[in-house]
């Protein structure tokens, strides 16, 4: 068997005195007091009996308290017991700043109590206490109850406990805010489309060129050249699913020096339906959006021009000097022609007899003349070698990039390379440039030597090692090689032991030699290898040089 609390069974003992009284009041009770009674009490013809509605304030979800005109609590609910700690018997009599917590400004109540004085309702947040001592963020809303007279009688206040939710508007002003800083630092354009082109989010790059086009919004520009490269309208079709990625664009900018080139890139994103229906699921087709992301690629593309620049400037200098040394080539074989006829006809005079000792003289005084003009034709044709100062190189990298420029000819000749470099070189002191070229030239003497053996297959083998006091490389194919009688032979001044000798002037290894030993080393050929084997050992030389 239950018990009822001491309150409830005296509300009890009051009800069912009034339904006595009420089933059988005494002679001469004045009906305007029947009449009262009866309403507190509920009339079965009335269906919302005054009964009622104090249910209801006593059974509400939301804490509810009644206070006098100096606040004053006179009642509290049972959600209100709930939420602050306090049973009703605590906080009856007390003010209702029992629940005040400092966190609040003062200026919150002095605006509160303004508010309600003027006999208005105050709408606000409070940081409220529970009987505990833990703090809890409250909604608040006071409202006056005037009496008959409209008089400031009592205020009822009715506040529930938004903690949770400040916590989680304070969680997803954190998110947006780190969205926004990683976009902002991002060094990428980003902007936010909606489904008619219009930027709804866009980060600090974006402004910048917003900034840059002086108030000219740079998705329309972007919109009409990435469509025009094509050949469609790109942010209709991105919308409609078909994405685009890295379509570069230029644009002019004036008041910038030169185009400005970007690599646009274009994705859909669908967003979910945001309305009442879909919170059971009930999904409507969300808003389509476009994600642009720009990213600027000038620098590149001035360094892609520059270099392309650089090449043809090298091309076109390479072409002058093959021009220069051609038409040299040409005076002086047009300069020995001379002499040459002088000798014929001097050699005719002889057999003859017809020919005198100062014919003959004057004849080859006129062949020295000519001979030496021509070898000055000679000399001034040969083109001065540029000075290359010493550097700190990377014998690995070096050989590494030689293969990639004769990548196209081993390729054609389908040589196999083996490459085996060491997994750490020191770094010598030497010229770039020269030691490209020495490596250069002995690759192209193994390429020749493959192509004259014809092997079924044609191997080169590339070997980097340590030395103590330098670095050893080793080229070998898989040719004929090298007869032991020739193996010196090969590095003299335009010794050409090749069949094929078109294009050809015999000073490949000998130049490559000369580097050798600028650089405090040596090329040697080993006659016991199979095929060709040359090893190459290099020092250093001086920074200076």
């Amino acid at each position: 068997m239950s018990v009822r609390p001491a309150s409830e069974s005296a509300q009890q003992t009051v009800i069912d005195a009034l339904t006595a009284f009420l089933a059988a009041p005494p002679a001469g009770t004045p009906p305007e007091l029947i009449e009262a009674l009866a309403l507190m009490s509920g009339n079965p013809s009335n269906p919302l009996p005054p009964r009622l509605f104090f249910e209801a304030v006593e059974q509400a979800p939301l804490a509810i308290s009644i206070t006098d005109a100096r606040a004053t609590i006179l009642y509290a609910n049972l959600a209100f017991e709930a939420l602050t700690g306090y049973s009703r018997v605590e906080v009856c009599g007390q003010n209702e700043s029992i629940l005040s917590n400092n966190a609040t400004p003062a200026s919150v109540y002095e605006q509160l109590w303004q508010t309600i004085q003027r006999k208005q309702t105050w709408t606000g947040t409070l940081v409220n206490r529970t009987k505990q001592g833990g703090d809890y963020l409250a909604e608040l809303i006071i409202s006056p109850v005037l009496n008959a007279h409209g008089e400031l009688q009592y205020f009822l206040g009715m506040h529930r406990d938004v903690t949770k939710v400040h916590e989680l508007e304070g969680a997803l002003r954190q998110q947006k805010a780190r969205i926004e800083t990683v976009l902002d630092a991002a060094p990428v354009l980003m902007a936010l489309l909606d489904s008619n082109g219009r930027v709804i989010l866009d980060n600090q790059e974006y402004k910048k060129l917003l900034a840059d086009l002086h108030g000219r919004e740079p998705v329309n520009m972007f919109q009409q050249a990435i469509s025009e490269q094509l050949g469609r309208d790109a942010f209709a079709s991105c919308l409609d699913g078909k994405d685009f990625k890295n379509v570069q664009i230029s644009i002019d900018i004036q008041g910038h020096s030169g185009t400005r080139w970007f690599a646009c890139s274009g994705t859909r994103i669908e967003e979910a339906d945001p309305s009442a229906r879909s919170y059971f699921g009930q999904q409507r087709p969300g808003e389509r959006r476009l994600l642009l992301l720009v990213n600027e690629v000038t620098a590149h593309r001035r360094e892609v021009e520059r270099a392309q620049l650089e090449h043809l400037r090298a091309s076109l200098a390479e072409q002058q000097l093959m021009h220069g040394m051609r038409e040299a080539l040409a005076a002086a074989i047009y300069q020995i022609q001379g002499p040459l006829n002088v000798i014929n006809a001097a050699a005719g005079m002889l057999r003859s007899g017809a020919g005198n000792v100062e014919t003959l003289a004057g004849m080859l005084d006129q062949i020295n003349v000519s001979g030496s003009k021509a070898l000055e034709t000679l000399r001034a044709a040969l083109p001065e070698e540029p000075r290359e100062i010493g550097v700190l190189v990377n014998i690995n990298a070096l050989l590494r990039q030689v293969l990639e420029l004769e990548t196209a000819r081993l390729l054609a000749t389908g040589v196999v390379v083996d490459w085996q470099p060491a997994t750490v070189l020191p770094e010598l002191s030497g010229h770039q440039n020269q030691l490209r070229s020495l490596f250069k030239h002995l690759i192209d003497n193994a390429i020749q030597a493959l192509r004259e053996a014809r092997p079924p297959q044609r191997e080169l083998r590339l070997t980097t090692r340590r030395l103590e006091r330098g670095v050893e490389i080793e080229i070998q194919d898989n040719g004929y090689g090298i007869a032991p009688e020739e193996r010196y032979r090969v590095f003299e001044p335009f010794y050409i032991g090749w069949r094929d000798r078109r294009g050809r002037a015999g000073m490949g290894l000998a130049l490559a030699q000369e580097i050798a030993n600028v650089h405090g080393g040596s090329i040697s050929v080993d006659s016991e290898a199979d095929g060709c084997l040359l090893r190459v050992t290099l020092t250093a030389v001086a920074m200076d040089e």
